[in-house]
């Protein structure tokens, strides 16, 4: 799959935390401030495109029903993303910038860290990446994603386009999400899953994340995504000393582009200062090639990937019943180096979801209908296996598989 971008691409910096210093009050919608107030944000997007930066995120982050109830706004998602994009449209467009659709979490976990139910999800980001999409944004950005569901939602309804799209997800100090997922299995999930760029944006500062860039960029068949802090991590703000001048974030951000990160930027605490300093670094690494296919035989659940050998050897099949957690957890000490699941109804999809992070195995999955094995692949949270061994046509197998990433065996 070739990138639709010359590489490397340096996005911006962040916009909260600039916007807070031109006084923006705490507490309000980002959004509706940004509307009411206009002249921050373009100031401080001119000032990005004339540190070097080559791609703008509209300020749509928390532009989405879910976000936007928070401030009795939810039925302003449609005219705010338009809005707001045509706000940075009006600075970018002069000068050749792209101009990515902004998307955050939407504070929704399904089960078993909420109650939410996925399709809700994806219908809330269908709703607002609609409206970027009408609103003629170059590529969507789904970023600081805190779980693999609310990630796999914004994705699929991000691939009802034909928008190249990336997605970050931010860590803690241990590199770990909300939901205890890392960044190499949500990488294999992601990229399995057609998107054109995967990385992390947020979490601490760029020395912090080489390491994990590092380790996932071997095993990655797309460009990596690196936009760091500039040096406070987000969960000790208050204990840190401070913000990385420009001339040392980019000294550390150097290092980052050396671990294999071709798409590069800043978030909280990074200006345009910032972002001019990294400008020059980056004129010393020429445009790099797209990654060549790994061995990317791999399946995933949230909290793990498993680099598949030639042969797979399958557990005995297993029902999805009330047991289906506790045959799982067995399953580790058994010879067999994946678990096989049998779904043979709706129910037993959500069962299958509900008990996916109990082994320590990759899971495959048995079905014999081709709509229950579309629900199996919609609700699981990583990468599956799916037994070609079934009363399923391959052909009709492949196109599912294409579309939610799984591995066919």
């Amino acid at each position: 799959m070739s990138f639709p971008f010359p590489l490397p691409l340096l996005l911006d910096g962040a916009t909260g935390t600039n916007l807070t210093q031109a006084g923006m009050p705490s507490g309000v919608c980002v959004e509706q401030w940004i509307l009411e107030h206009p002249e921050p944000l373009l100031k401080l997007q001119r000032d990005y495109v004339a540190a070097g930066v080559r791609a703008l995120y509209a300020p749509t982050f928390g532009a989405n029903r879910a976000a936007l109830a928070n401030y009795g706004l939810s039925e302003k998602t449609v005219e705010f993303n338009r809005q707001l994009v045509a706000l940075t449209q009006s600075v970018a467009k002069p000068h050749g910038v792209l101009v990515g659709g902004d998307l955050s979490p939407t504070g929704l976990f399904v089960p078993p860290y909420g109650e939410s139910d996925f399709d809700d999800i994806y219908d809330i980001y269908r709703e607002q990446i609609r409206a970027l999409e009408e609103a003629g944004v170059d590529f969507l950005v789904i970023e600081t994603q805190t779980s693999l569901a609310d990630a796999r939602a914004a994705v699929l309804a991000a691939r009802t386009t034909n928008l190249p799209v990336f997605v970050t997800i931010t860590v803690d100090s241990s590199g770990h999400t909300l939901t205890g997922g890392s960044l190499l299995p949500f990488l294999i999930t992601m990229q399995s899953m057609g998107v054109d760029a995967v990385g992390l944006n947020c979490s601490f500062g760029p020395a912090a994340m080489a390491e994990l860039i590092q380790n996932a960029a071997v095993h990655a068949s797309v460009p990596i995504i690196a936009k760091p802090n500039a040096g406070v991590p987000m969960w000790d703000s208050g204990k840190s000393e401070g913000y990385l001048a420009p001339d040392a974030f980019a000294a550390e951000m150097r290092k980052l582009l050396e671990a294999g990160a071709f798409i590069v930027g800043g978030c909280c605490g990074t200006t345009p200062e910032h972002l001019k300093a990294l400008a020059e670094v980056l004129k010393d690494f020429p445009a790099p090639s797209i990654p060549a296919e790994p061995d990317n035989f791999a399946a995933a659940i949230e909290r793990e990937a498993f680099f598949l050998g030639d042969d797979i050897v399958y557990s005995e099949p297993m029902e999805c019943s009330s047991s289906l957690g506790e045959e799982l957890i067995d399953l580790d000490d058994e010879q067999v180096n994946a678990a096989l699941v049998v779904v043979n109804s709706m129910d037993d999809a959500m069962i299958l979801s509900r008990n996916s992070s109990m082994t320590k195995l990759p899971i495959a999955v048995h079905c014999d209908q081709l709509p229950v094995l579309d629900a199996a692949l919609r609700y699981f949270q990583g990468r599956l296996i799916v037994d070609s061994n079934c009363a399923i046509d391959t052909e009709l197998i492949e196109p599912l598989a294409a579309k939610y990433g799984a591995v066919i065996y």
